[in-house]
Formats: C-alpha cells, structure tokens, sequence
C-alpha cells in the first residue's frame, strides 16, 4: 500500500514538473519578444495576465530616449512641398545653446545655408527641447506685391489671391513630413509679426507628456456575459479575447452606432466595413447594420473623405457589401437582403461608369485603406495620377462585390450573369496584369500616365485578399503566404519600405491587416506563417493594454507613426477574429453555420467557446487537440458534420477532436525590414533628359511608354522625338533593390491640337489667373452641364484627349468635390475626366485631368461634354472646375 501511494506521488509529481517546465516554455519565440502562456516579454518589458480580466505591462515607448540630435526640413508655402526640389531639404547637426535652447542660422527661402550638413546623429535632444527656425520670404512676398504670383522651385506660379501662409515640414517630432495635412496646421506656420518678412517659428523638440503613454493595467469594465465565452489553457488568449470584447463596448456609441477608435469619432466606410466582416457581423449585428446605413445617401454608399476629394478618386466603398452580405449570412434577414441589394447595386453601376477599365478588366482608383498619398504612392502622383492606378487590395474588394452581388441577385430572382461574369473577368485580369510569377505573390499596383508599370512591392491586405476571396489558386496561395515578406513584429502594410516617408502605412504594421493575413493564413494551412502572425498580435495587444491603430515596423512601438489611436476599431475586431475566423473556425454561409477549427499545437490542447448564438441556436462549442482536420465531431452526443442549419433551434453541445497531425509546411522566417532606393528626380532640356546619382544605384532603367527599353549607368539620356505622345520615366536599381519610376516627361507632337475652353459671353463666379488664352469655362451644378465643341483632323486614328483644370472647392488630400464629368467624341461615350480638389481656395491652381482615349476620324469630329447622372460626387450639391483648355494629342495605340 505504502509503495502504491509512493509511485503515486512520483506520478503526481512528474505530471507537476511537466506542466510547470510547458508553462515555462514559450508559445512562440521571436527575434525580438516570446509569448508565453500567461505573459508576453520583450527585452527589459513584460505584459504579465493576472486573470481573465486583468493585465499589467510595464513596457514604456523608447521614442523619449532615443531622439536624434540631426534635423532634416523644409519650408511649404500653402503647406505644399515646394520650396526646394523634392527630396533637398534644410539639414542641421543640432547642438543646444547655455540655456538649453537650440536657435538655427537665418535662412532664405529657396536657398540652402552654408553651414548646413548632412550627416549621422552623433547624440540625443533631451525631451521638450525648444528650437527656434527662422526664413527670410522678403523675395516671396515682394514677388507677390510686383507680380501678383511667386513661382516656386518647380515652375508652378502661387498667386497672391491663393497665399494663406508659410508652413514648416521636417523628420523630428512634432514635425512630419504630412504636406497632405499641413495647410492651415497654426501649430506648424510660420509667422512674420513685425512684417519685415522674416518668419519665425519656435518649436518643442523631442515632445514628452506622460498621458501620451499606455496605461500600466487593463481591468475589465464591463459585463461581457452577452458574448460567447472563452476557456482555454492559454491565459494570454483568454484576457486578451476579454480585452477586446471590453474595447468593443467602449466603442459602441449611445446612437447604436460603431466609433472608429478613441481619437476618431463617427462612423467611417472602410473601417466599420473591414470591422463588421472580421468579427462584428456575428457579435453585433444590429449595431453593424445601423453602421452600414449611417453610410448611405441617396440610395449609393458614401465613400469617405479621401484624395483629391474622395470618389472616384478614392474608390473602395464596396467594402460596405462585404459587410452589409455577411449580416446578412448571420441574421438570416430578408428584409436587410432587400435593403442593401438596390444600394450595392447602384453604386456597383455607377463604379462601372467611372472606375472601370475596359482595356484591362481592372478597376481605377487609391489602394483600399492606404489613402494616405506618399505614404504607399510615389511623391509626384497627384489625385490625377491615383485615380489612374489599378491597385490590388481595391481590385480585389470590387471582384467579391460583384460576386457578392450575383448571390444576392440570385436569391432575389434577379439575373446574376452581369455580376458574375464581372467578377470572373476582374479576378482574371487580376492575374493576368498584377502576379509576379518571379517574387512569388502580387504587385501592389500599376501606376503611370499613358504606359503603366508594376510596383512589385508586397501589399498585405490585397494579397490576403487574393486568398481570401478565391482570386489565387491554391498553389497561388501557397505561394504568397510563404514568399511575402513579413518581419519580426509582423506584416508590413507594404514591403519594401519607402525611403524618407516617417512611419504609418510607410514602414508600419497594422493589427486589422495582420488579421487578415492571418485568416489568410489559415486558409493556405501554413502553421508556420499563422503562429508568427497570431504571435504579432499578442504582442502588441498585451504590451500596450490596447488594441492599437498602428505600430512602427522596425521596432514594434506605437510612438513615432504619423498618427495613431487606441481601440481602434477594426483592430479590436481583427483580434476577435482570430478566436471566431481561425481557433473556432467559425464560417457563416448562406444555409447555416459551419466550423473548421485551426489550432496551432503550441496554443494548446483546450478550447471552449460558449454562448454562442446563431440565429434561435444555442452553441456551446468544446475543441480538444491541435491542427486543422476534424478527427471527429459530436453535437449533443452524435456523430455529425460540424455544421448547424441555419433554421435549427435549441441548444447545441459541439465536441470536435482535432487530428493532432504535424504541419509539412517549411516555416515561415522574418526578413530584415528593407528599404527600396529613392526615386530619381528626372529634368528635361527639350529631349535630354538629367537626373542626379541615386544614393545605392548602380544603374536606371530607360522606360518609354510604361516598358523598360534600355539600361544605363549615366544619368542622362536623349530621348528620340517621335511623331506621337511619348513618355519616358526613370528608374534607380541595383542586384538587391529598385525605386519607383520617376514623374513620366511626356513629349507631345506639334501636330497636338488645343481648343480654348471659354466660350463668348460666359458667366463667371469663380475668379482665377494664370489661365491660357482668352479665359476658361466654369464647370458646376448650374453652369455648363453641357458643352459641345467642333473642330478638324487631318489624320484619322488614335487620340488621347486631355483638359487643363483647377479645383480650388477643396484641399488636395481630403473632403468630397472632386469634379467628374462625361467625355463624349462623336456621340460616343469615351470616358471620363475627373477633376481632383488642387486646394482650399487656389483657383489659380492648374493641373490636368487624367487622358482619355477615343478614336478619330478625317475631318470634323465633335466633343461633348456632360454632367451625367453618375458624375455625382460624393458632396452632390458641389461638382465644381474652371477648364482652361482641351488638347488633342496623337498617339501610337
């Protein structure tokens, strides 16, 4: 007796070893920080779980210790980039004075100082360090009182009339190279009191204020018992899942509708959008559908403020039916099925009218969620130019809209073959002009003016996305989540990064796309790439008591992105997916619920989700096991399919075994963060073309109409003039890396034609210099909805049509009055031109419009243009431009 209970003991024991050595182990180790069962730990940090409801961190930003004493920056009039060339900026070693102020040379605008050096911080700027910058503008302002305008560095006039202030941009915090949103910033503006014109700003350097760091505890707020419930033997998982679920309450507003994270108020498309497919469909779907409609007008989806003035520059408002379509898979609702079918369909139409490309079967517009310019763009693409790109993430979004939308029609007995037959030809062209078979997964765009070129960077979500909507195949599939390059901390939003663009989607990782790579990863059954992202998550969720908006691709921290925000709204989402979309396997069709579970071994044995409820169906759903294959599944003690009908009622105990069978997959290794070169800076002396040496080049590609036509080691080329419009475009590489092609210098032929837009005895509101010829035609609701011009050929065949405009209704990188109107060449619809905002009252602004193709005849040929129906901008009542002049420019195809 007395040995039994000995060898008993001895059992008890070793089982108690055991257990206590596996809770020591981590659940996953990276470079930088490992996860553990019941903490997280990066370096001298540690997020410790207390409870299900309660977790410490200790982890502290080292942005305070760490600021650089060397400063780069420029001077903005209107806040644009345009007092030095691009990529020339002011660069200082600072160094503080006996009263710890740091106070800058005098210097004169447009000019770089002699004392200015460019090289390596040699040390750190104490936090709250004051420096004082001043410009001497005398030459701006005294151009502006001699000649009514200032032309700047690039050749663009600025006129008086459009002066509203001289502005400053730079790398140190609280600098930011943001020109986008820098117009009107009193915090960054320089000012000449004594108007001598000399500016001056003083400036807080190394800005340090404790509030702006996260908290040091998460302690559960509120009553959670309406959402399912989680049990597992990962304490980590448990709190965490809590801790979302706890930020999804605080976001919930007393309208019954979503906030988008603490520093963003309302309802905002995109991000309730992304929210609701990840996890809120299922959670919340009552106030996901009172989301959805606070983002409907006149029957159409709202797309959000954005580029140029949103729509169509801005053009993934579809994801409002990925969303609005999986409420209704959850719910069941015909009623809601009805509801959003007339608006997904009106807005899909007006889409096809403006966005879509015939050519090449893609969709034009900003990269889906990356609508921040410079961020992901190069810096010479305008709102013009953004619209004209195919990007992947957006062309992906609009192929599941259309096939979404043959569903819906089906269900409603409407023919879907429209739809469907849309969706099949956008994921072929998706293939066919966006996967490089070379790296292995998609490019992020095509981009340029009258040739478009790959950008072979990586981009996370659209490449998710591929999988994730069954535009890959499975080898395609395979294939990107093992090729795409993700580093310690996570998915970067692109990769590589671009040079001297400061973190946000530049060189950040972003919790909500992680989500979706992760899912994605789930989907292609790569336990290797699903444990590194999963791990991405907790880390960042733990350390910072938070679900942030954004953290910094090198190191992981939250502080130096351009902007940032706590429980945001579809990074909570994006972690409460990874315990419905990937451990629960949770997947909502149309005829029921099913689940197909993922869980990685080292995330346990134990899984129990209770109080779920789906439809009039209680679910109390227990995993036992690791991996992907269903061993065996019992409901209420049977054997069955895990799966319940979408009209079964009653309570449902699910008990699903898992196989426990090892991954085959090779496993998925954290690159170093990479950068790519700079874009070269390209000036044309009639048909030379110069540029300056690219730091790490060793040659330029010679790109002529979109294709790479010669490779040089020079830094000048003669360009061949031809009888048609040409472009070229240069490109900096080396064995390892490569820029963004450079701004296209188009050669136009002297057989263009230009015709005046102003007509005789024109009405006028909008007052405006700097135009061509006799004056300009003013385009709005009221004036000029239809204008038709005559005029001759000489030789019958391909033209590109373009028109020279200004927008002054708004800034350049927000609000909704973009103008749009109908190109008609002989009575043919031909395309459209889209007008972006140029800036907050600059009406003397001018750009051009996007080049429209369309054939024509010997002889004389007519062009129309009208403001149609679907020219309708996102404001509706504002669809305001001045057209200067329309030009007629022979082409090759």
């Amino acid at each position: 007796m007395i040995m039994k209970m000995l060898v008993l003991l001895i059992a008890i024991s070793l089982v108690t070893c055991s257990c206590q050595k596996a809770d020591k182990q981590p659940v996953y180790k990276a470079s930088n920080y490992s996860i553990y069962k019941n903490k997280v730990v990066q370096g001298e940090y540690t997020a410790q779980v207390h409870s299900s409801s309660h977790i410490s961190s200790d982890y502290q930003s080292p942005a305070n210790a760490t600021f650089p004493n060397f400063i780069e920056f420029k001077f903005a009039i209107n806040g644009k980039d345009n007092e030095l060339p691009i990529g020339v900026n002011h660069t200082f070693l600072l160094q503080t004075n006996e009263q710890g102020k740091i106070e800058l040379p005098l210097l004169t605008f447009g000019q770089k100082h002699k004392t200015e050096v460019y090289t390596n911080a040699t040390g750190s700027i104490a936090p709250n360090t004051e420096v004082t910058i001043r410009v001497d503008a005398s030459d701006v302002i005294n151009s502006f009182d001699e000649k009514g305008y200032f032309e700047a560095n690039n050749g663009q006039k600025i006129y008086q009339e459009d002066y509203n202030g001289i502005y400053i941009a730079g790398n140190l915090a609280p600098l930011g190279w943001d020109f986008d949103n820098l117009n009107g910033r009193a915090d960054r503006q320089l000012m000449d009191n004594n108007n001598d014109g000399i500016f001056e700003i003083t400036l807080s350097l190394n800005p340090y204020n404790p509030d702006d760091f996260t908290a040091k505890e998460w302690k559960l707020q509120h009553d959670l018992s309406k959402y399912p419930q989680l049990q597992t033997d990962i304490p980590l998982i448990d709190a965490l899942y809590n801790l979302a679920l706890d930020e999804t309450e605080i976001n919930i507003e007393n309208d019954g509708t979503f906030r988008t994270g603490e520093e963003w108020p309302g309802v905002w498309t995109r991000d309730v959008s992304y929210s609701i497919l990840l996890a809120y469909a299922y959670t919340n779907p009552d106030i996901a559908k009172t989301s959805l409609m606070r983002k409907v007008k006149n029957d159409r989806i709202i797309q959000d403020t954005g580029t140029g003035g949103a729509w169509p520059v801005s053009s993934d408002r579809t994801t409002w039916a990925l969303a609005a379509w999986e409420v209704y898979k959850v719910t069941g609702d015909q009623e809601w099925l009805e509801t959003i079918y007339p608006i997904i369909k009106n807005s899909v139409e007006d889409d096809l009218q403006t966005l879509f490309d015939n050519q090449s079967n893609l969709v034009k517009g900003e990269s889906s969620f990356l609508d921040w310019r410079k961020q992901t763009y190069p810096v010479w693409m305008n709102g013009v130019d953004i619209f004209d790109s195919r990007c992947l993430g957006t062309n992906a979004v609009h192929a599941q809209a259309y096939y979404l939308l043959s569903e819906m029609a089906t269900l409603l007995g409407e023919d879907a073959q429209k739809y469907q037959a849309l969706a099949n030809r956008t994921k072929l062209a998706i293939n066919n002009e966006l996967w490089m078979e070379e790296k292995g997964y998609y490019a992020q765009y095509l981009y340029g003016r009258h040739g478009l070129m790959s950008s072979p960077r990586s981009e996370a979500l659209g490449e998710a996305f591929t999988i994730l909507f069954n535009i890959a195949d499975n080898n395609q599939a395979q294939s990107i989540i093992s090729n795409t390059p993700v580093v310690d901390y996570g998915i970067p939003c692109i990769y590589p990064q671009i040079p001297g663009i400061p973190p946000y989607h530049n060189n950040g990782i972003w919790p909500f796309v992680q989500a979706y790579w992760n899912w994605a990863c789930a989907k292609a059954k790569n336990t290797s790439a699903l444990e590194q992202g999963l791990a991405a998550m907790n880390r960042s969720a733990a350390l910072f008591l938070t679900n942030k908006e954004n953290m910094v691709a090198e190191n992981g921290d939250f502080r130096d992105t351009e902007v940032n925000s706590n429980r945001q709204l579809w990074s909570v989402a994006g972690y409460l997916s990874s315990v419905y979309r990937i451990f629960a396997g949770m997947n909502f069709e149309t005829d029921g619920l099913r689940f197909q579970p993922y869980i990685p071994k080292n995330y346990g044995q134990y899984f129990k989700l209770s109080n779920i409820k789906y439809r009039e169906a209680q679910i109390n759903l227990t995993i036992k096991g690791y991996g992907t294959e269903i061993k065996s599944c019992l409901i209420n003690g049977k054997p069955s399919e895990a799966f319940i009908i979408a009209d079964d009622k009653g309570q449902f105990d699910i008990h699903i075994e898992l196989s426990e069978e090892p991954s085959e997959i090779q496993a998925k290794m954290a690159v170093d963060n990479s950068f790519s070169l700079a874009t070269p800076l390209v000036k044309a002396n009639r048909n030379k073309l110069n540029w300056d040496e690219v730091k790490d080049a060793t040659a330029y590609q010679i790109i002529k109409n979109g294709q790479v036509i010669e490779t040089t080691t020079d830094t000048e080329y003669i360009a061949t003039p031809e009888a048609y419009y040409t472009e070229y475009c240069i490109k900096a590489i080396n064995d390892a890396a490569y820029s963004f092609a450079s701004e296209p210098i188009a050669f136009i032929p002297a057989t263009s034609q230009t015709i005046q837009a102003e007509q005789d005895k024109q009405k006028r509101t909008i007052n405006a210099k700097g135009y061509n010829g006799g004056g300009y035609l003013e385009l709005s609701q009221s004036n000029n909805r239809y204008i038709k011009y005559q005029f001759t050929i000489d030789k019958p065949g391909n033209y590109i049509i373009q028109a020279r405009y200004s927008n002054g209704s708004g800034p350049d990188n927000t609000d909704n009055k973009c103008a749009i109107r109908t190109l008609s060449v002989n009575n043919t619809k031909a395309g459209v031109w889209v007008m972006p905002q140029r800036g907050k009252d600059e009406w003397s602004n001018w750009g051009v419009t996007n080049l429209v193709h369309a054939a024509l005849k010997k002889g004389s040929n007519t062009i129309e243009i009208s403001f149609e129906d679907y020219n309708n901008n996102m404001n509706v009542d504002i669809n305001t431009a001045l057209l200067d002049e329309i030009r007629i420019i022979p082409t090759e195809n």
